[in-house]
């Protein structure tokens, strides 16, 4: 622990969100003064919104966490405004938090920004080697022209702002709304209600979009969170970080684990007419280590083992 958060001021956007009350929990404990932009009190998709939102904090630093995201049915359902939202609450936020003197701009980025078949494991010099994958690309290359935005920015002003790419995050308090929850949620919320259902005398089931065959890492909330303020404290680099666990599991085995923890018994039925998604997801996490020394600490089993705890008791 270091006295670098003593006192500064932060602004968090999407500070209220899955993500962003772990992180700014994490800075109040470390001594910040946190301010939070949330859609509640700011439209950043907004340009007078955000100049508000800046004026009212006064920022030494912006970490930047809000997004409009969801899975692969939302993003299907909804492309034209996951990448219009995505779009316009980051690259006038960039801009503005560079015009009115903040001292550095951390960027939230996605796995999705990576190409459909990329080589595993992701290393961040793949990212421009193809199209990303077709059912959340509107989302991904909104995300990522906040990477061109923050290397061009340091390349003619020299801003500092950096760009992390998390992978799927779980854990306690995710969004579990079947219409916009990822898969984690998703699953953990089908198993526990077709249990429920099995106990009032119904046939329990549970259907999974796709073969089952794809392979996913995911990163627990809370390392997600320690990353993110190691690499604010640490890294002064425009060069794109993975944040990820080094896990992978096929959707199989997540849904058969899931099951287990959840005390589901019944039949796992896979949709093959549902998309997959990307193939595979596994990155390479060595930078983050090597750059500002962020490794995952949860492992997954006890990490989906919280959630799903939480869920059971806080639904």
């Amino acid at each position: 622990m270091t006295d670098f958060w003593n006192q500064r001021r932060v602004m968090v956007t999407g500070g209220n969100g899955f993500l962003g009350k772990n992180v700014v929990r994490k800075l109040n404990e470390r001594g910040a003064k946190v301010s939070i932009a949330d859609m509640d009190c700011y439209d950043l998709r907004k340009l007078e919104d955000i100049r508000r939102a800046l004026a009212d904090s006064k920022p030494q630093m912006v970490i930047h966490l809000a997004a409009r995201v969801g899975g692969i049915g939302a993003n299907q359902a909804h492309p034209g405004e996951f990448f219009y939202d995505n779009l316009m609450m980051s690259i006038p936020l960039l801009h503005e938090s560079y015009l009115t003197g903040v001292e550095k701009f951390v960027a939230l980025g996605t796995i999705c920004c990576y190409p459909k078949f990329t080589p595993v494991p992701f290393h961040e010099e793949d990212l421009w080697n193809g199209y990303p994958e077709e059912t959340n690309a509107p989302y991904g290359l909104a995300k990522k022209m906040l990477l061109v935005q923050s290397q061009a920015y340091r390349q003619q002003y020299g801003y500092n702002s950096i760009f992390l790419m998390p992978v799927n995050l779980y854990g306690p308090g995710d969004n579990f709304d079947p219409k916009s929850s990822h898969v984690i949620p998703a699953l953990i919320k089908k198993c526990v209600d077709a249990k429920n259902a099995g106990g009032r005398g119904q046939e329990p089931e549970v259907v999974v979009w796709g073969d089952g065959l794809p392979t996913r890492e995911f990163l627990y909330v809370e390392d997600a969170a320690e990353g993110i303020l190691l690499a604010a404290e640490r890294y002064n680099d425009s060069d794109p970080v993975n944040l990820g666990s080094a896990f992978e599991i096929s959707i199989k085995d997540l849904v058969t684990t899931i099951a287990r923890l959840t005390g589901f018994e019944g039949k796992i039925v896979f949709d093959p007419t549902k998309p997959n998604g990307q193939p595979r997801r596994k990155l390479d996490t060595s930078r983050a280590k090597e750059r500002f020394g962020f490794e995952a600490k949860t492992t997954f089993e006890e990490g989906l083992r919280k959630t799903v705890e939480w869920y059971i008791c806080f639904r």
